[in-house]
Order: structure tokens, then C-alpha cells, then sequence
């Protein structure tokens, strides 16, 4: 199963969602699951080494898909991280890549923003071909980002209950199959606010929790691990 997380604007927990999503597949699940980073937030995220090798120099070669497998990084039982690494993200080998995602793992990625497509003229659909081939304002980055998304199994929107957010998801050629709604006090906008707006379910509500932040700091999530948010996200699994 592939199960891409993105956004439509910075800062809306998209890496520490799919970090938490990732350790709970781990742990109740029987199978491995392997976390895919294109933003490089990751390994901070874990605590681990920054590393120069990953998926962006494997995109560049021509090395085999199976090569992969050597630059992994074991977060936990059943959990792996296939870092970003140092370089640009190419879509050159999308086709690829997501034909090795495509295994009895839990894949998930953590795609970051996706960015705007106003020069998308096919919308987002699932193709052999890399998206926007030929459309010279979308960089490989992005191409890769929103291939990703379209290519996934469940394709999960982080967002904040914010009205320039959800106007940006509104605006873009794809629909998420849910969403993952990261909650504030303060917000004028409710759930069904946000249902309404993006035309997609809330699937799993996370509220923000001075404990992630400081887990994330300390460089320690994997150990200890915000019992709430575990909780939430358990409820997302359970939904896909």
C-alpha cells in the first residue's frame, strides 16, 4: 500500500504526521513498512545522521531500483527510512521508482507542499508518463512531489482548519482521498468546514501537542512517542 502525505502550504505537520503514521503502521502492523522522504526533514525528525546518500542520487543514475535497499536506515523494528539525500530531485525515473514502491509493504512518503499546477493543462490523473512531461515551468522536484501523490493508494492531506490553505486545495487539479486535520485553538473554520471545502473526509484529527514538539526537538520520536497522536492516527489506519 502507498500512502503519500502532503500539503498545501509550509508548517502543517506534513513530516511529523507521516513520521507518526509510519511508527504506528510499525507497530501494529505485521508487515515492514518503509518511510520515503522527499522533503529531507526526516532524519532530524528521528534524530538520525544527515546522510549523502539516498533517493535523490539514485534518481541521477542509472543504477537498479534494488540498489535502494543499501542506503536504507533502520528506525525501528519493521520501520526503514529511505532518506532524500544531498542534490536535486528528478522525475526522470518516476515509472520506476514507484514500480519498486510497489510491494506488500506500507510505503509512506512525505511529499511536502505541492505546488501549485496553474499550467497543468491535464489536471493530475494516473499515467504512465511523468506528469507535466513537457511543461517547462514544472521542475523535476515537483513533477516527482505530484506524481507521488496521484500514484498513491491513498493520497492524505495534512492541513490546518486555515482558510488560505484549504483555498489553496481547493485550487489544485487533485483530490485527496482524506484528510488528516491538525488542530488548533482559535480556528473559526470546523471540520465540516473543511469536509465541505476540500470534498474529501477528515479521517483522523491530531491535536497540536507541546509533547510532539519537544520529542521532535530532542531529536527523540521514535522513543517517545505522543500517546494521543499514536492514538489519532491509529484511527487512520484503521480507515485505509
Amino acid at each position: 500500500m502507498l500512502v503519500t502525505c502532503w500539503s498545501t502550504k509550509g508548517g502543517s505537520g506534513t513530516s511529523v504526521t507521516a513520521a507518526l503514521f509510519s511508527l504506528h503502521a510499525a507497530r501494529d502492523r505485521g508487515r515492514p513498512v518503509l518511510l520515503v522522504d522527499l522533503c529531507g526533514d526526516l532524519p532530524a525528525v528521528f534524530g538520525s545522521a544527515e546522510t549523502t546518500s539516498g533517493l535523490a542520487g539514485w534518481l541521477r543514475s542509472d543504477l537498479a531500483p534494488c540498489s535502494l535497499e543499501r542506503v536504507l536506515e533502520e528506525l525501528a523494528p519493521n520501520l526503514a527510512l529511505l532518506a532524500r539525500g544531498q542534490g536535486p530531485l528528478t522525475a526522470r525515473r518516476a515509472d520506476e521508482l514507484v514500480e519498486w514502491l510497489d510491494s506488500d509493504a506500507v510505503v509512506v512518503v512525505d511529499a511536502g507542499v505541492l505546488p501549485a499546477q496553474a499550467q497543468q493543462p491535464d489536471g493530475v490523473s494516473k499515467s504512465s508518463r511523468p506528469l507535466g512531461a513537457g511543461a517547462d515551468s514544472v521542475s523535476g522536484d515537483e513533477e516527482l512531489r505530484w506524481r507521488l501523490a496521484a500514484e498513491a493508494d491513498r493520497s492524505i492531506l495534512v492541513t490546518r482548519a486555515c482558510y488560505l490553505a484549504l483555498r489553496r486545495a481547493v485550487s489544485l487539479p487533485v483530490r485527496p482521498s482524506g484528510v488528516v486535520l491538525v488542530a488548533e485553538a482559535g480556528r473559526a473554520l470546523t471540520r465540516s468546514d473543511c469536509e465541505r471545502a476540500i470534498g474529501a473526509p477528515v479521517l483522523a484529527t491530531v491535536a497540536i501537542d507541546p509533547d510532539i514538539a519537544r520529542a521532535v526537538d530532542a531529536g527523540m520520536l521514535r522513543t517517545r512517542v505522543p500517546k494521543g497522536a499514536i492514538k489519532a492516527l491509529g484511527r487512520l489506519f484503521g480507515e485505509l
